[in-house]
Order: C-alpha cells, then structure tokens, then sequence
C-alpha cells in the first residue's frame, strides 16, 4: 500500500508540530508549510500530495481562500481539502463544505481524525 502525502498548512509552527507527528504516527506522510502562499507553490512543483489539511484562520490568505484557489485550478481541484479550526461556527462551516471542503475540524486534530481524512484520499 502507498503511504498517503498530506500537505498540512498552518501558520502555528506548535499546531503543525502537533498535527504532523499525530499523522506521521499513522503512518502518512506528511509536508508542512505555515501559510497558503507556500502550499500554493509547493502544490506547483509537487504532484504526490493526496489531501490538504489546512488552517482556517492565517494571515494574508485564510484557510477558505487557499481552498478557492485550489478548487479554481485544473491542475489541484481535484484535491480533498480539509479546514481545521479551534472555532466551532456553523455559518463558518457551512460556506467551507460549500466551498468544496470535504470536511471542516475542530482543533487540535485528534487520532479519532484520522481514518476521516485517509477515507477521503
């Protein structure tokens, strides 16, 4: 079996600590950058990537509009994109899984996550 690559984005270097050994225990394979514009270009030179688990909030680009973008590219929309998020905000929620998210959770991300986001690879 494949390892899955997921690309995490999160501008807390603590949250992607976090988030990346939990994953990485799980054994999935894990890109860590801390904002949008760095997922963006990373997403430009790599073609592995099989999930993008990114923050809401960040500065400059927030979580939803990475997702924007990732949706309005040929090359990327067909990506899962999943948002992470300490605030539990039901419109907030709503506009990301109409966006395209696939789902939309309530950091910090927990083992119980993680079959969830393998099952949409």
């Amino acid at each position: 079996m494949v390892t899955p690559h997921i690309l995490l984005v999160d501008d807390s270097c603590v949250d992607r600590l976090v988030a990346s050994r939990l994953l990485q225990s799980c054994n999935i394979r894990v890109t860590a950058v801390e904002g949008p514009k760095q997922a963006l270009k990373f997403l430009d030179m790599e073609h592995d990537v099989q999930l993008i688990l990114t923050n809401y909030y960040m500065p400059e680009m927030s979580g939803y509009d990475l997702l924007v973008e990732v949706k309005k590219t040929p090359k990327l929309n067909h990506l899962p994109v999943v948002i992470t998020c300490t605030e539990d905000i039901s419109k907030r929620i709503k506009m990301c899984l109409d966006g395209g998210a696939k789902d939309y959770i309530i950091k910090p991300i927990k083992v119980v996550n993680v079959p969830h986001l393998v099952s949409y690879i």
